[in-house]
């Protein structure tokens, strides 16, 4: 081997172990990825739609920290992220990047924690503009600041996307056309520009290229983009997370967007101004998102035509107006998180599929609701308190028939109201057909109420109801005279040892039997008979009562003409009365003549009964058993009473 190959195997050894050396240094990793058109904010804002038209790469992936003297990059590098990029080393950076002239492999350049100004900045994106980069992101810049006009080249670019996040300027007093007309003329299909407190954009000064804008989380306000004629191409919009007022002012902003397709208004500070401006939607644009913003239902009012997909989730809504005008082309709504007390019917929705009213105020939604929007493929309308009536019932029943509709059943349908069946999922609530059917219910309570009537009309008739009632009150009333006549009397003393009652058909034999027999002899049994007991000036109700009080027994004489005495009923009332009001045993049931079951009339029922359970003295026909019924009458009427001079009668009378 010659000295020279001697040489030249050394010298390539130590290249080798030099490059090694260099690679050790730099933080190298091959990834296999796919780069779409939608930055990283697009995909946190969590919205799906992009840019159709961009192609998706398989491409490698280089990082590193910024030491721009000693990193080696190849020309096949697709993927390049760079970071603490400052005034210092901008120009290394700048040297770097016009490696990739248009033609190169690199298409996705990203750069974080950005500390340079807004001449070096400038910089950064004018060669960048002119390289083979497609997407760029731009994450963090930090301290921008002598903001002045630029003069930017924006021609012949590979740039399809720009995405800047977090963008901090620190200059104080700078013309603020000089700052947004840079971004706002660019010719890309992608704009991104996310959590910087950009408070404007300008309209670009030529018909702009602009497919996609992103602005979320910004301080934008409702002048933006007012009269701009020049996004003639812009397909997605989202200001989501800004300080827009006024819908009617959106609506204009839009108008002259001719391919506007999607636009996100959500989070913001939206309401339904009363100034008199007109809404003149796009009307191309056919999703639009209003969610989470100060809406009231007047916003049906305000609303694009050709809408397809409403997002009005988390405002103020209490009901949808049936007057408003049609969204005939409308096949999602979203209504979740308002105030909702109802289900909103179909009648300006005609091709409806897909309905959430979710987290509302919905007690007992309409039973027709699927009657008037057949369409419906899907409702979500779990998580409201739900009041378990035969009005949801019935509404379970129509889902069930209409094919079983409802989304998240039936972990999400759960009972409210009442207390007791509170977090019963709607699944187990039954109610019968008879506490449902208000028809059905009213028939059965009248027919009850007829049947009631009439027993109780029965019972009335039969059993002489109202006789008692008279005679009822004509007690009171003869009570409450004796007690303001002479209260003092009111102590009642016995006079008598018996009252009898019978019939005048019978008084031949009360007289010729019963009161010799009783009153004869040294018995001093003293009898009331109202022939000669009853005080003259009274009422015949008055006497009876006042008789049966002051007599120790009441005896009836039972017999068929008894039964047929209007007056016999009446001291058998009032001695009955007495029998349960001082709890004494104090009726004699004498049966003269038997009595036939069926000549006893229905009203004389408490007569039956004293029949059936009391024990009766029967006058007997043979005379030899006279002198045993005496005496087990007198033994009945055992009781001493004061004399008239004092004394008492014996103890056995």
């Amino acid at each position: 081997m010659t000295e020279n190959t001697r040489s030249l195997r050394k010298f390539f050894i130590y290249k080798c172990l030099f490059a090694l050396t260099i690679w050790n240094h730099v933080s190298l990793s091959l990834k296999n990825e796919f780069f779409t058109s939608v930055s990283n904010d697009f995909q946190e804002d969590g919205s799906d739609n992009k840019i159709e038209s961009l192609p998706l790469l398989y491409t490698n992936n280089h990082q590193s920290k910024a030491n721009f003297g000693w990193v080696v990059i190849q020309n096949t590098t697709e993927s390049l992220s760079l970071s603490e990029i400052t005034d210092d080393n901008v120009e290394k950076l700048l040297a770097l990047l016009s490696n990739f002239r248009q033609g190169s492999r690199l298409q996705n350049l990203t750069l974080t924690n950005v500390s340079v100004n807004w001449n070096s900045l400038m910089k950064i994106f004018q060669t960048v503009w002119h390289s083979s980069v497609e997407y760029f992101d731009l994450n963090n810049v930090k301290q921008m600041s002598d903001i002045v006009h630029y003069d930017f080249n924006y021609s012949n670019t590979s740039l399809k996307a720009l995405t800047m996040k977090k963008i901090v300027i620190t200059d104080m007093f700078f013309t603020q056309n000089d700052l947004y007309e840079i971004f706002a003329n660019m010719t890309v299909p992608a704009l991104t520009i996310t959590e910087s407190e950009m408070i404007h954009m300008l309209c670009p000064w030529y018909d702009s290229p602009f497919r996609y804008i992103n602005f979320l989380k910004n301080d934008l306000t409702d002048l933006l983009f007012q009269n701009c004629k020049k996004l003639i191409k812009l397909e997605t919009l989202i200001l989501h997370k800004n300080k827009f007022e006024s819908l009617p002012k959106v609506s204009l902003m839009t108008r002259h967007m001719k391919s506007l397709k999607y636009l996100d208004m959500s989070n913001n500070l939206l309401s339904n101004d009363a100034t008199g401006v007109q809404c003149q939607w796009a009307e191309s644009l056919t999703e639009l998102d209003l969610s989470s913003n100060q809406l009231s239902e007047a916003v049906f009012e305000c609303l694009p035509v050709n809408i397809r997909k409403l997002h009005l989730q988390n405002n103020q809504i209490t009901s949808v107006p049936k007057g408003m005008a049609e969204l005939k082309s409308l096949e999602e709504l979203n209504l979740s998180l308002n105030r909702l007390a109802d289900l909103p019917g179909c009648s300006g929705f005609t091709l409806l599929e897909f309905l959430n009213i979710e987290m509302n105020l919905i007690l007992s939604p309409s039973a027709d609701f699927f009657q008037s929007c057949p369409r419906v493929r899907e409702l979500q309308a779990g998580h409201n308190p739900f009041e378990c009536s035969c009005e949801l019932q019935a509404f379970i029943r129509q889902e069930r028939q209409s094919g079983g509709k409802l989304f998240g059943w039936p972990a999400a349908y759960v009972c409210e109201y009442p207390e007791d069946l509170r977090g019963t999922q709607l699944k187990d609530f039954h109610l019968t057909e008879l506490a449902c059917n208000t028809v059905l219910l009213l028939v059965t309570t009248l027919l009850l109420m007829l049947v009631l009537v009439g027993v109780v009309a029965f019972l009335y008739i039969y059993l002489d109801v109202p006789w008692y009632v008279r005679m009822t009150w004509q007690w009171t009333q003869t009570k409450r005279r004796a007690w303001h006549n002479h209260p003092e009397e009111q102590e009642t003393i016995l006079q008598f040892h018996a009252f009898i009652s019978y019939s005048e058909r019978d008084s031949l034999w009360v007289k010729n039997e019963l009161i010799p027999n009783l009153e004869k002899g040294d018995g001093c049994v003293q009898l009331c008979q109202h022939e000669r007991n009853f005080i003259p000036g009274k009422s015949i109700v008055e006497n009876i009562i006042n008789c049966i009080e002051k007599s120790y027994k009441s005896i009836f004489v039972l017999s068929p003409n008894f039964v047929q005495s209007e007056w016999c009923h009446y001291e058998l009332y009032f001695a009955h009365h007495k029998l349960f009001s001082e709890n004494s045993n104090s009726l004699i049931l004498i049966l003269l003549e038997p009595i036939a079951p069926y000549v006893i009339p229905a009203r004389y029922h408490k007569l039956k009964a004293l029949m059936a359970k009391r024990t009766y003295l029967e006058w007997p026909k043979e005379r030899s058993k006279h002198p045993l019924f005496w005496a087990n009458l007198r033994a009945a009427i055992s009781i001493n009473l004061p004399t008239a001079d004092g004394t008492r009668c014996g103890e056995t009378v």
